[in-house]
């Protein structure tokens, strides 16, 4: 069987085989919207690892058993899952399509890759599973990317991972990870935007932060990012806050990340131009549409073309949840509202 998908060969209707990344990336192309080009190593293949992992070793079950407040057992029991599951070797057949399609994607040039986690449970509206699992940026070559795709694989027994769903009650066979493997995008400017305020839920304007470098930068906090606020409808930049943006990410000789200084003149410089923000409010304004609700995108200025990529869109959760919530609390009689509501006319 095939264990690997193409971005166009997918949707967000693909979630329980692709996980939120790679159904988003696949809507994204749907929508018409410019994606780094690259394949999605789907739930099959993780099940099939697991398989072969728990014929001598059982892990759901571990994880099944655990008790959301005990923490020392979860630390304990992700410690010795992760362990086992990054030095697990690939079944065969899956290592073979892998490489396959890595070298079609890397070319012989060797282009660095990303390799991302992708969790079936992730980016829908109800559960943000968003941040709990790994990402590894400037993956070089088919023996990395293969050990990143276990990597992401065992990152879904991440302490944080596994306190959630216990928490939320999500049963372990329903939970499976994906994982992205796309071309990396050297990028000059890359960060966020929503397509509502993040402070204020107002729906009539796009916020946009960015950063030099990569937007790992941007999405882990490292930086604070230069900040514009566009009418969505209008176009026109209401707040402007330029930052003091000290250093930036970029791509580590031997592969990965490293952070390093931006240089005095850049420091203060705004991150994007005037004109890039407008393209920004407008693949925005397309990604809502396409969706029909709120969005919260990655994205990325390639360093050489100037081209914006789109490397994520997730429903917007903060301000959804809170439109979502019940204006009432529950009550045991459902005739108490109505008699409160008379109760208060006297």
């Amino acid at each position: 069987m095939s264990y690997l998908s193409g971005f166009a060969e997918v949707g967000l209707h693909d979630r329980p085989h692709v996980g939120g990344k790679g159904g988003s990336l696949g809507e994204l192309l749907r929508a018409g919207i410019a994606v780094p080009p690259g394949f999605v190593v789907r739930t099959a293949a993780f099940e099939h690892f697991l398989a072969s992992v728990e014929a001598e070793w059982p892990v759901r079950s571990r994880v099944a058993s655990l008790r959301p407040e005990d923490l020392a057992a979860i630390k304990s029991c992700c410690d010795a899952v992760r362990s086992r599951l990054e030095e697990a070797p690939l079944p065969r057949e899956l290592e073979q399509q892998v490489a396959a399609a890595h070298a079609q994607l890397s070319g012989p040039q060797g282009r660095p890759l990303a390799v991302r986690s992708s969790a079936t449970t992730e980016d829908a509206i109800d559960a943000s599973f968003a941040g709990l699992q790994d990402t590894y940026l400037w993956v070089q070559g088919l023996s990395q990317t293969l050990r990143r795709v276990r990597s992401c694989w065992a990152s879904l027994y991440s302490v944080e991972s596994v306190s959630y769903r216990r928490k939320r009650g999500l049963l372990e066979p329903g939970v499976a990870m994906a994982v992205v493997v796309q071309a990396m995008v050297d990028a000059r400017t890359a960060g966020v935007m929503f397509t509502r305020s993040p402070t204020t839920g107002d729906r009539s304007v796009i916020t946009v932060e960015g950063a030099w470098g990569l937007g790992s930068a941007v999405v882990g906090g490292e930086v604070t990012p230069d900040r514009w606020v566009l009418g969505k409808i209008t176009g026109d930049i209401v707040a402007r806050e330029i930052s003091d943006k000290a250093i930036r990410h970029a791509p580590a000789a031997a592969g990965g990340i490293e952070t390093v200084a931006v240089t005095e003149d850049l420091r203060r410089a705004p991150s994007l131009s005037d004109e890039e923000l407008q393209s920004l409010r407008a693949i925005a304004r397309k990604v809502e549409r396409h969706y029909g609700c709120p969005q919260d995108i990655e994205w990325a200025v390639d360093r050489t073309s100037g081209e914006v990529l789109l490397l994520q869109s997730r429903p917007e959760t903060v301000w959804s949840a809170k439109e979502s919530a019940p204006v009432a609390s529950a009550a045991s009689n459902p005739i108490m509202h109505v008699m409160s509501i008379f109760g208060g006319r006297r």
